[in-house]
Order: C-alpha cells, then sequence, then structure tokens
C-alpha cells in the first residue's frame, strides 16, 4: 500500500468517487469474526473499499444471496506435481476457489538449479494467479543421492529479498538441524536476517527434538500423522497443515485433533496434486470440504484456508473480505456441507465461472530448464540383483501415503544368484539411474504392494533428486522405458513385451510440460487406465505418484536412491540381505 493508493480507498469508502464494481446482496463470510452478515461490496482498483451503500458502481453484480468468501491459499505446493507450467496450473486451480499459493520449487531446483528458480519466478509473474516462492532449503534433500544442483546459503542471499520469496522452504534435514550442522544454520541465518519463515517438514518428530526443531524458528509442518502430533506442534508454536493431495491425504487423519481453541493454527495445502486429481475433486477445496462434511465447522474450515495462512505468511493484503483488502474471492451458493465456486475474482476481476477459466493466463518459454537428460553407460546390467541371501529386506508400499514399511521375504535366486520373479508373489524389482551428471549410478531393490504384472512403468518424476525410477517384473521391459525416458528427455513411460503402451513427455526439467491442462488430463487419465487394466497395477494407490515418492530417502522406513537402498529410520544405507 502507498499513499496514492490509500487515497483512492478513503475517498472510495467515504462515496465521494465511483467505484469500479459493487457486489450487491451477498452473504459475505467474516473471517475476523467467525459469522457471515449481508451486505453490498464495493471494488475499486482491485481492492475492497467497503460495504453498505456508496456511489453508484461502474459495474453491479447481483450475488443474490450467495456467499462471498475469500480466495483460498494453498499455504504448501509443489507447482511441479500438478505436471503443468505455472500458466496452466493457473488455469486449473483458480476455477476452484485458489487464488494465491506459496509454492515450493525444490523439485525443478533439485533438477536445473538457479535456472529452475527463475524459471517459476518468471513464468509466474504476469499470471491472474498469485504465486509466492519459498526458496528451497535441502538441494539437495540429502548427502544420499546424486541431484543435479547444489543450493547453499550463497544462493540463497541472492534471491531471498525478492518480495515474492517468503523464506526457506520446507526443512526436510532434521537431523542437521538437531545438531546445528554448518551449512544448515547457515541457510537457516539467511531467514533470521531477514524475519523470513521457515517451512518445516518432520514427520513423527516429537518430545525433545521437536523442541529442537521448534527452538531453531521452523514454524510450520505438513507431514504431521496423528492428532496427539498435531496438538503437541501447535503446542510449540507451529501451525499444521492439513494436506490433501494426491497420493498424500490425512485431512480426515489429523481432523480429531483440531477443536476450538487450536482452530487458528490450521492451514490447508495441497503439497503434490496431479491434473486429474484437481479437475476431478478440487484443489484445497477438496480438503475444505472434506472437513467440513466430517464435522468442522465451515466458517472455521474457511478461516483455515485463508486468513490464518494470510497470517503466517505475512500477507496481509489478502485473505479477508475487509476495506483494504485485495478483491480475490468467490461466491458460493452454499457452505455448511461443501464449499463450490461458482463465480471466482481477482483483484476484482471475474476470472473463473461454473468451474471454467474465463482468460487463460500468459505463458513463458521455458528456457534453460528443458532437456536435462545426462544418463551414462546405461545397460540392462545395471538392473542386476544379486541379494547374498534368500531372505531379503522389502519396501512395503503403504496406500495413502509416501510412508513405506521396512519389510522382509523369502525370495529366488537363479544359479548365479540373480532374483527370480514369481508371479504368486507381488514382488517386483525397483531401480534408480542417476541422470544429471553422467555419474553411472544405479541401484536395485525389491519392493511390495504395487500390484503390477508383466511390465514396467518408469518415470524422471523421483523425489526429490528426481532421478529415473523405474520398476518392472523383467529386465527388458525395464531398460525400454528407462531407454525411453533417455530419449524424448524425461517424463512417464510404460512397456509390456518390450512394446510402449503410453508416454507423458515432460520436457521441462522431466517434470512438467508446455501442453494445456486438457491435453495433460486426456493424457493422464489414458495412462492410468493403462496402468490399472492392462499392468494391474493396485487401485489402491496411485501409479505414478506412488512410484515417484520411492527415492526420497527422508520418508521412513525403506527407500532406493541411486546411491543404494537405504533406512531412513537409522538415517543410514542398508544391504538388501536381511
Amino acid at each position: 500500500m502507498d499513499k496514492k493508493t490509500a487515497s483512492l480507498l478513503i475517498d472510495a469508502a467515504m462515496g465521494r468517487i465511483k467505484c469500479d464494481t459493487v457486489i450487491r446482496n451477498a452473504r459475505i463470510v467474516d473471517v475476523f469474526s467467525k459469522n457471515c452478515f449481508v451486505s453490498d461490496v464495493y471494488i475499486i482498483n482491485g481492492m475492497i473499499a467497503g460495504f453498505g451503500e456508496k456511489a453508484e458502481a461502474k459495474e453491479e453484480i447481483d450475488a443474490k444471496g450467495m456467499y462471498l468468501i475469500p480466495g483460498f491459499i494453498d499455504a504448501h505446493c509443489h507447482i511441479e506435481s500438478s505436471h503443468l507450467s505455472p500458466s496452466e496450473f493457473s488455469d486449473a486451480v483458480i476455477p476452484r476457489g485458489t487464488t494465491t499459493v506459496i509454492a515450493d520449487p525444490h523439485e525443478i531446483c533439485n533438477v536445473t538449479g538457479l535456472d529452475g528458480m527463475d524459471y517459476m519466478l518468471k513464468a509466474s509473474e504476469n499470471i491472474p494467479l498469485s504465486v509466492f516462492l519459498m526458496f528451497p532449503s535441502c538441494v539437495p534433500a540429502t548427502p544420499f543421492e546424486h541431484s543435479g544442483a547444489i543450493l547453499n546459503a550463497e544462493e540463497i542471499s541472492r534471491y531471498i529479498d525478492n518480495p515474492r520469496v517468503l523464506g526457506l522452504g520446507e526443512m526436510m534435514n532434521y537431523p542437521g538441524v538437531a545438531s546445528h550442522d554448518g551449512m544448515v544454520m547457515d541457510k537457516l541465518e539467511e531467514a533470521y536476517s531477514r524475519k523470513k519463515n521457515i517451512d518445516g517438514h518432520a514427520p513423527s518428530i516429537t518430545g525433545q527434538g521437536l523442541d529442537a526443531y521448534t527452538a531453531a524458528g521452523i514454524t510450520t509442518d505438513h507431514e504431521c500423522e496423528t492428532p496427539e502430533e498435531l496438538r503437541e506442534k501447535i503446542r510449540k508454536g507451529m501451525y499444521i497443515m492439513l494436506r490433501q493431495g494426491t497420493a498424500c491425504r490425512n485431512v480426515l487423519q489429523l481432523l480429531p485433533g483440531v477443536d476450538e481453541k487450536n482452530a487458528s493454527r490450521i492451514l490447508f495445502c495441497t503439497d503434490d496434486k496431479q491434473p486429474q486429481t484437481i479437475i476431478s475433486c478440487g484443489h484445497v477445496n477438496e480438503g475444505v470440504n472434506i472437513a467440513i462434511q466430517n464435522g468442522l465447522d465451515p466458517i472455521t474450515a474457511i478461516t483455515a484456508a485463508t486468513i490464518n495462512a494470510s497470517i503466517c505468511y505475512g500477507l496481509e493484503d489478502r485473505g479477508a473480505i475487509a476495506p483494504g483488502r485485495r478483491a480475490d474471492f468467490f461466491l458460493a451458493p452454499s457452505i455448511e456441507n461443501g464449499i463450490t465456486p461458482e463465480k471466482v475474482f481477482i483483484l476484482g476481476k471475474m476470472e473463473a465461472e461454473n468451474g471454467k477459466i474465463l482468460h487463460k493466463a500468459p505463458h513463458t518459454e521455458p528456457t534453460k530448464v528443458s532437456g536435462r537428460m545426462d544418463v551414462k553407460d546405461f545397460t540392462e546390467k545395471k538392473l542386476s540383483l544379486r541379494p547374498g541371501s534368500d531372505h531379503v529386506k522389502v519396501i512395503d508400499i503403504i496406500p495413502g501415503g509416501v510412508v513405506t514399511g521396512n519389510g522382509e521375504a523369502y525370495i529366488r535366486r537363479d544359479d548365479d544368484g540373480e532374483w527370480i520373479h514369481e508371479n504368486d508373489k507381488d514382488i517386483l524389482k525397483l531401480a534408480v539411474i542417476e541422470r544429471h551428471h553422467g555419474t553411472g549410478n544405479a541401484a536395485t531393490a525389491l519392493i511390495r504392494g504395487y500390484g503390477m504384472r508383466h511390465g514396467a512403468i518408469a518415470t524422471s518424476i523421483a523425489h526429490d533428486s528426481h532421478n529415473i525410477i523405474v520398476i518392472g517384473d523383467n529386465d527388458k521391459d525395464m531398460v525400454h522405458a528407462v531407454r525411453k525416458l533417455i530419449e524424448i528427455g524425461g517424463g512417464i513411460t510404460m512397456f509390456r513385451d518390450e512394446k510402449e503402451l503410453g508416454t507423458h513427455r515432460l520436457e521441462i526439467a522431466g517434470l512438467m510440460t508446455d501442453l494445456t491442462l486438457e491435453e495433460v488430463t486426456e493424457c493422464l487419465d489414458e495412462m492410468h487406465r493403462t496402468a490399472y487394466e492392462e499392468l494391474c497395477v493396485s487401485r489402491d494407490i496411485d501409479p505414478f505418484m506412488t512410484l515417484c515418492f520411492m527415492a526420497l530417502p527422508v520418508i521412513p522406513s525403506l527407500k532406493l536412491t541411486d546411491c543404494g537402498l537405504f533406512d531412513v529410520d537409522a538415517f543410514a544405507f542398508t544391504d538388501i540381505e536381511k
């Protein structure tokens, strides 16, 4: 706000000048007093000037008694997980009532470094959706894998003063915080010195360890697992995000921990959400609706998705329907049993109606971030898996999240000690192949619970370093899948009997595409159908989202990186033999 804008708003509020727009007959959701009131709302220059009766406006919109609700704020997301460029992502989420997102671009930065940060800032600069970024704190996430870049305090200092960079992204390196590792503390100091936010990532961290984590100034967490953990983290000063993504969905799981006394510390986020989920289920509004339908007071849910996030991140110009705030809001016929945005406004301009975007966001060419694929000496031999015993450790998939089990099984081996797939056992081979620096690294392990039969699926989306990850029951299909990704510069592909069943190209860092929302959705719908119907992937999981988290060595219990099988609980590599 400057004095020129303030003077304009004052004159409009006093009725001295004509406003641009008036919304008449609206039931306004007041997130400050936690109630609703009926009034007209006046807008000038994209800002709310006030309520009641003022001078005539240039445009009148009759709300016809609908609820006028502040635009939802996604408190933590990775735009890259939508597979969409920022402009297409904007077109996807605005019709669902999301008007602001706080995005952590650590996916693209793990592949392309500062080129990725520059692209995300530029590509999201002039689109209707407000996109704020958190500078990634963990590139790489751990020293136990190869990522495409290393970003330290020096790189953070070059970007963190940007007004659209709100602070430091999710600090996944809990051991580094607990031991006040020098590099970690230097990164934190960049946020401390600017009094900017530090996001957390602390699954199952409680007690003394949580004391240390919060003492370090980390104030949010989207990895909370139980109502008891939620209460403890709030008690120790954190904001807790109720997450409803594609693979990770914990709104119902955490809802019993939310009450009137702690609701001011609750936010909503999506974290990782694919375009089909956005279209079929919604964006932030999906989590809000689940909470409402399961007993959370509607205005409390709306408050968590708006003003709570505004306060947490210091976004004082939004999050409420009040004079001096941005005219970012939507109209919905009801709030009692769920919220369906009918008309969405950003800066007072209607941008979406009845689930459709009205004005396409401007596109930015993805220079310097495309075609990132440097794989050395890949052959079928790289997929060899020769355990020293028939008794082995197995990564057990747990549906509904990204936590895996530390399982065990008895397997068969051939005369050379090579693992033999058994059709009556749901155990498959998993491999991760380094793709950033031509190291030639590749590692293999066994995984259970995926359900696939006779084929292979590979993707260049493999959190957080995004090497190539491939799963299959035979090496030939796995090899074809990996080679296809190398050829096209990244994406998702499926093979059976050495024949390609379907491919989704992701030319932007192997994570996103310039295709439209409709094109991406159509392609992924067909890919999902093939994965379930032809490759028999378990319908309890998302075949692609689940696979891409099997290389994430900061989430328990067993994961696979390009350097080997990793025991997250012990925070060390482990042998496959039990």
